[in-house]
């Protein structure tokens, strides 16, 4: 049986201790973390490490000597390790024939087809967001043909905050926290006419307000 070849989507987790490696889905990243098998040649560094610092000496060296070259050959207990690994990962993944990926099989493999949900997607799956994402498009088309500006006053000038207490309008006439009057009047006293607050003369009659 070949190996399955993990090159780019698996992470190595091996230790002085032992190994261990984890999996990862090409198409939705999932992964499957493989059992953590002990290192013989990590226990024995472990112990003279341990022996090293009761005892000292040159026991203390042995143990380090150990670790190193454990770390940097790694060696076939490494090798061994990933074969039995890749046999734990097997049953959870398959190559998809068409785009050559491998995926989980718990979400990205679809049975029916034998290929990937990549290469085959469900077919149920699609019309069911086919479907949202048309109804989405057919609402918005909907309402652009609505008016939700007739009870607006586009033309008056519009104020953000309340002049007097500085809470939200809202788009309200009256401010909602304090009551008063969001676009004050004030009326001529000459012919009557309403001009904004502030407004120094009159813009019917030219009265000085």
């Amino acid at each position: 049986m070949s190996l399955i070849q993990f090159t780019r989507n698996h992470t190595d987790h091996s230790t002085d201790k032992g190994y261990q490696f984890e999996f990862f889905c090409d198409r939705c990243g999932n992964g499957f973390k493989s059992e953590f098998a002990a290192s013989a040649a990590g226990l024995a560094g472990s112990a003279l490490r341990t022996a090293g610092s009761l005892l000292g000496g040159i026991f203390g060296s042995v143990g380090s000597s150990t670790y190193e070259i454990e770390r940097a050959v790694r060696g076939p207990g490494h090798d061994k390790a990933y074969r039995e690994a890749v046999e734990q990962a097997r049953p959870h993944f398959r190559q998809c024939p068409k785009c050559s990926h491998w995926v989980c099989m718990s979400t990205c493999w679809n049975g029916k087809r034998m290929l990937c949900y990549e290469c085959a997607p469900d077919i149920e799956t699609e019309l069911a967001s086919a479907q949202v994402h048309t109804t989405v498009e057919q609402m918005k088309q909907k309402l652009q043909q609505q008016d939700f500006t007739k009870e607006l006053n586009l033309t008056a000038e519009a104020a953000a905050l309340c002049p007097s207490c500085g809470a939200r309008t809202q788009g309200a006439k009256f401010c909602p926290e304090c009551g008063k009057p969001l676009r004050p009047k004030t009326e001529c006293p000459r012919c009557g006419t309403q001009a904004d607050a502030g407004t120094r003369f009159c813009p019917e009659c030219g009265q000085k307000l």
